[in-house]
């Protein structure tokens, strides 16, 4: 009845992909059929833990022109669109001082961090000013335009691209959320309550989590990605652990330290990009005499939705 690869093969995972032998039209022409031994063994590139410098470079350069650098290893993922992880994308922008930057993603939303200067960004009838230091969300579906002031700003944003193009879907504006903005003053304030109490038992560090109004009670500031701003205090070490997020790590400040992924140090350069994989075992360290900041966005808002964060403390 069904064709595919010889009905004598010695085992269920040697059939490979069947099809019908005699299809009546397209639609069955295009079926396929797996087993229970072969339909689970998906073979995919692993994600790697590598650490962004050139982007970077090309954004800080005061040569480049405005535009976007992306942190892509589309290549070594075997995905067909650009990708920092399967289901994220990070870049850096570079606007030039009095020139402007459209932002147009296919993606759900975009969270972003000045690294550098000032200015505004337009979204349909929202303005928000922002300066270094600052965060902020802007929903997908809308096309934005960023306007640097007097001098040169540097930002960095990640989407969910990735896991659009993967589905094919394109969003639509999501019903309730608008454009969010976390000033680097309240950021600030927020962190130093944190320092003034103590961590509870089983608590990942000292973060500030970003959230917003339309999804308070997921605790998330997107349907799919998170976004923290951890902390380190001198001279400490994180407990290693793993989820099953990838994550996105944007050196803040820092001097003297690292993280282990997978037993392997990554040493920070302020700025740089870490991408630590999904389920790695890591950890961070500060070996030196100040707080060291870093801004972490997560798939995990996907993760915890699915109940399969499997967030877990490793000795």
């Amino acid at each position: 009845m069904y064709s595919g690869d010889s009905m004598a093969s010695p085992s269920m995972a040697g059939l490979g992909a069947q099809r019908h032998p005699d299809p009546a039209n397209a639609a069955q022409e295009r079926a396929r059929y797996f087993n229970s031994a072969n339909a689970f063994n998906v073979k995919l590139p692993p994600v790697s833990a590598v650490v962004f410098r050139d982007p970077l470079q090309q954004a800080m350069s005061p040569e480049s022109a405005t535009e976007f650098f992306v942190c892509d290893q589309a290549d070594s993922l075997a995905c067909p669109h650009p990708a920092t992880t399967p289901l994220m994308l990070a870049r850096y922008a570079r606007i030039r001082a009095g020139e402007s930057l459209a932002a147009s993603f296919t993606a759900s939303g975009s969270m972003w961090h000045v690294i550098s200067g000032a200015g505004t960004v337009a979204q349909d009838d929202t303005l928000i000013e922002w300066t270094a230091g600052d965060t902020f969300y802007l929903p997908g579906a809308m096309s934005a335009v960023l306007q640097a002031g007097s001098a040169p700003a540097v930002l960095w944003v990640v989407t969910d691209e990735p896991l659009c193009a993967h589905t094919g879907l394109r969003p639509s504006p999501p019903a309730g959320q608008a454009a969010v903005h976390f000033s680097a003053e309240i950021v600030a304030d927020q962190i130093a309550r944190i320092h003034q109490t103590e961590a509870d038992a089983g608590t990942s560090g000292m973060a500030v989590v970003f959230s917003c109004e339309a999804l308070e009670n997921h605790r998330n500031l997107m349907p799919t990605l998170t976004l923290s701003l951890n902390t380190l205090s001198p001279h400490a070490s994180q407990q290693p652990h793993r989820h099953n997020s990838a994550a996105l790590t944007l050196v803040l400040s820092g001097e003297d330290c690292h993280s282990t992924i997978d037993g392997t140090a990554y040493p920070w350069t302020r700025w740089t990009t870490l991408v630590t994989p999904p389920g790695a075992v890591h950890s961070h360290h500060n070996a030196g005499d100040a707080r060291a900041d870093f801004l972490i966005a997560q798939d995990g808002a996907l993760y915890y939705y699915a109940r399969t964060m499997g967030f877990a403390f490793l000795e």
